[in-house]
């Protein structure tokens, strides 16, 4: 059975956009082989493969904000889908198994920050 197409969130394309920002003008090479390598082994890997990423709800929860966020997002997804993250040379990517269905949530590199400082620093 071929594997259905993939879908993209628009946070997806936007976390694609900031890596190329993070990496900026040196590491454009390095982003381009990225996306090769995403498009080309990656993702299909993933479409064909889809329990190959780890499940996203297995990690040990310690505090108590994480513990609420969790309960949250157990109640966003359907009793069947499978939101899973898959770790490919920096990236980390998260995506949703719905229906059979691979749906791209997120990716960043490991280096980028989870978090916004903006405001923080122009504060100063």
């Amino acid at each position: 059975m071929a594997a259905k197409q993939p879908r993209f969130t628009e946070n997806f394309s936007a976390n694609l956009t900031a890596i190329e920002t993070f990496l900026g003008p040196q590491g454009r090479s390095a982003y381009r082989r990225f996306l090769d390598r995403l498009f080309e082994e990656t993702i299909p890997s993933l479409c064909r493969f889809p329990q190959s990423g780890r499940s996203f709800l297995a990690h040990t929860i310690k505090s108590a904000k994480a513990k609420t966020l969790t309960k949250a997002l157990r109640r966003l997804l359907g009793k069947e889908d499978d939101l899973r993250e898959f770790v490919t040379d920096e990236y980390l990517l998260l995506y949703l198994v719905r229906r059979g269905q691979v749906i791209f949530l997120a990716v960043k590199h490991h280096r980028q920050l989870s978090f916004d400082l903006k405001q923080f620093w122009s504060e100063e």
